[in-house]
């Protein structure tokens, strides 16, 4: 990724608006994401399986602390699960240095709107934005550093949880009641999909996270199950009215515990 110097916006530029990426694109400083010729694809640390699923007061969103390179663990604590703003969260899965860059964008182009507008951007607009930045990598996708993340969060004006998942090429598909994303993720939703219940407590949401990254885990070597003498525990964050917390490990380790005993 090539850096241009930073110019004095021109006089007959557009005006960029709201979005912090036209912004930059405005002022010749936005990621030239080209492709060298002959350049070949590289080993990266790779983030793994994340989930959200909707309760009776919001979402739960999950996901294990692993990230590997290739057939090795590249790193055993790595967070995976983080605030867009007040209201809503991203989860990462693919390229895990492209993905933290891609939140934290993220993170900034909703601060950004947010200043600019004096209103925040509606969750529907979150994840549209969120798709055009997962677009704007795919140059980077076709050199095999593929990032896909997962967004939820509280919907205020409908006074719910909603749950979206993304493709490699930035499309966005609203979930009905779950969704989950890496390598996992097809192990997960099958466990979700059997044990998945309508107008579920925020308790009972949370553990029936941690069961489906342990489900996984067990199939998926990717996917890291809770190392519960480490205190290695999933990163969950509850996203409800009130906005988004992090649940303290205090609370994960039951519930990982008895993952661990009881899952199969």
């Amino acid at each position: 990724m090539k850096e241009k110097p930073i110019g004095p916006l021109p006089l007959d530029a557009p005006v960029p608006g709201s979005s912090f990426t036209d912004l930059l694109t405005s002022m010749g400083a936005a990621p030239d994401m080209t492709i060298p010729p002959g350049a070949h694809p590289v080993s990266a640390p790779e983030g793994t399986t994340v989930l959200a699923l909707r309760h009776q007061g919001g979402v739960i969103m999950a996901g294990d602390r692993r990230a590997t390179e290739g057939h090795l663990v590249a790193h055993r604590r790595i967070r995976k699960v983080f605030p867009a703003d007040g209201y809503s969260a991203v989860a990462i899965a693919g390229v895990a240095g492209l993905a933290m860059d891609m939140v934290k964008l993220f993170q900034v182009e909703l601060e950004h709107y947010e200043k600019i507008e004096g209103i925040r951007l509606s969750l529907e607009g979150k994840a549209s934005f969120l798709a055009r930045l997962v677009r704007g990598q795919l140059p980077m996708a076709f050199q095999g550093l593929v990032v896909v993340p997962i967004f939820a969060g509280y919907d205020d004006r409908e006074g719910r949880g909603r749950v979206y998942t993304f493709d490699v090429v930035g499309g966005r598909y609203e979930e009905t009641d779950f969704g989950s994303t890496g390598s996992g993720s097809r192990l997960a939703k099958s466990y979700l999909r059997t044990a998945y219940e309508d107008d579920m407590t925020p308790e009972a949401a949370m553990a029936l996270a941690v069961n489906a990254l342990v489900a996984a885990s067990s199939e998926d070597t990717g996917t890291g199950a809770p190392d519960l003498m480490r205190g290695i525990l999933p990163n969950i964050v509850r996203i409800e009215a009130d906005g988004v917390s992090e649940v303290p490990d205090e609370e994960i380790y039951p519930l990982a515990a008895d993952a661990v005993e009881n899952v199969r």
